[in-house]
């Protein structure tokens, strides 16, 4: 396996969206105005890394089945991921995942089962990588300790927890960690906080750095080794589905660390990225392109940071 930019580790589903005019009432049908498949899960890092220029590989286990093949096919061939470190699995079925998409948001329901292979089963030495990604939560992840003594830069998300306990010792593994990416109600959740703020600050003392996202108010992000603190508001456009939003939103400030940019510049992209996905159907595949940031950066002339940081990094 090549050195990487980066590895990512979690679940991957096949997600099919559903764009709806409203939401779904017992007893009543609902017509979807648009409908579209992706990969899901995890491949929203992967893929959103990949077109940014980044040399991505990921560690996840597939179903030996259509879905899985479907996915994988779709992950190596169209979006040039390595899968060395994925596994196709017999008689486990591959997670997929209905998202229903209205009034700017989305409901999310899985059909899936935990994998029969963790992700320390999957990377049994570290990864050569300048940075590792990875979905925390109840389950093992000794590898990112492994990872970070190997020399890469650790960054953690967390995702929604389906049983609402919100157990707090899933935090216990940001000690390997030097960027943590939650979103404002996973952060409140897990800190048993009001605000996202209090969230932030709560979770400045367990890792350097703490990126909260927040949808259509912004993120607010702190580098505890620094003090620095800064707020950047959300980029304004029409909200087609939000689905992987988050994902898209890490993958962008990924980048941007790997590019050594300052703290108020890598949020701000990531705010972009986040943004220009949200506009299309779908998690991974509405990830954007230097294709779609470029177009932003014409029709965008007045905001000169991004114009430039744009124009560097175009074409990798």
């Amino acid at each position: 396996m090549e050195e990487l930019d980066v590895v990512v580790s979690g679940l991957v589903f096949q997600d099919l969206v559903l764009g709806l005019p409203t939401p779904p009432r017992p007893g009543t049908e609902v017509w979807a105005t648009d409908s579209h498949e992706s990969p899901g899960g995890i491949a929203n890092f992967a893929v959103a890394l990949a077109r940014l220029g980044l040399r991505t590989g990921m560690a996840a286990a597939f179903g030996a089945d259509d879905l899985g093949d479907r996915l994988w096919d779709r992950l190596t061939t169209d979006e040039g991921i390595d899968l060395t470190l994925s596994r196709k699995l017999p008689h486990w079925p591959t997670p997929l995942t209905v998202a229903l998409a209205y009034d700017n948001d989305r409901a999310l329901v899985t059909r899936g089962s935990a994998s029969p292979l963790s992700a320390d089963d999957l990377i049994t030495t570290p990864p050569k990588a300048k940075a590792v990604a990875a979905h925390i939560g109840p389950w093992p992840n000794e590898w990112l300790a492994k990872a970070k003594s190997a020399g890469s830069v650790v960054f953690a998300d967390v995702g929604w927890d389906p049983t609402e306990q919100w157990d707090p010792a899933v935090l216990d593994q940001l000690e390997y960690c030097d960027v943590f990416l939650p979103n404002a109600d996973e952060a409140m959740a897990y800190t048993r906080t009001t605000s996202p703020a209090a969230a932030l600050e709560a979770l400045a003392p367990r890792v350097p750095v703490v990126v909260v996202s927040n949808g259509a108010h912004g993120a607010e992000a702190i580098d505890g080794r620094t003090g620095e603190r800064v707020a950047v508001p959300a980029f304004s456009v029409p909200a087609a589905d939000t689905t992987g939003a988050g994902d898209v939103f890490a993958a962008g400030f990924i980048a941007a660390t790997l590019w050594d940019l300052p703290l108020a510049q890598r949020v701000r992209f990531a705010a972009l990225t986040a943004a220009l996905s949200v506009t299309k159907l779908g998690g991974a595949d509405a990830a954007p392109r230097w294709a779609d940031l470029a177009r932003w950066q014409q029709e965008h002339p007045e905001d000169q940071h991004l114009q430039a940081l744009i124009s560097a990094h175009s074409g990798r």
